[in-house]
């Protein structure tokens, strides 16, 4: 990577660490919490190393995301640490202008019944260039926020749900 190229965000949520690890590591769990976003989920493997994970996204969510479909492939899983690291193979609204795009969650412990999600996103631009635009910056951070505060959303409302 190009050093300078990372984006790291921090996120306070309401729920559990553990809930928050179960159903971010769920494809049901994301269906279920981003529902009118994300239409299907499919899993090509057991979760670890190696995992290629499609999303197909709502025709409201592609415009949005540049495209109808996320892939990604899981670099790492850590089930005690609750790390998970993934690398994005297709989709994103900026896609078009990076060479690669690696990002890193963990999910820590936090308060009673709380919890820190910590997550970073390393990338190379295609054109080798340093640090992507604040537009740009906003709208990688952006969408992986949005769908932590859809899970948090979910398991609030459903608070049986991955306990």
């Amino acid at each position: 990577m190009v050093a300078g190229c990372v984006i790291a965000e921090e996120c306070a949520l309401a729920v559990s660490a553990d809930r928050t690890w179960k159903a971010c590591c769920s494809g049901e769990a994301l269906l279920k919490a981003c529902a009118g976003v994300i239409d299907a989920v499919d899993v090509e493997g057991d979760g670890g190393p190696g995992t290629v994970t499609t999303l197909k996204l709502s025709a409201a969510a592609s415009a949005d995301a540049g495209g109808s479909l996320m892939r990604s492939r899981t670099v790492a899983r850590d089930d005690t640490a609750r790390v998970l690291r993934s690398e994005l193979l297709q989709g994103g609204k900026v896609s078009g202008l990076l060479k690669s795009e690696v990002t890193e969650v963990k999910i820590e412990a936090a308060g009673e019944g709380g919890c820190v999600v910590r997550f970073s996103v390393e990338y190379e631009r295609i054109d080798g260039g340093g640090a992507l635009g604040p537009e740009d910056q906003a709208a990688l951070a952006g969408g992986h926020l949005g769908l932590l505060r859809m899970v948090e959303a979910y398991l609030i409302a459903n608070p049986a749900e991955y306990a």
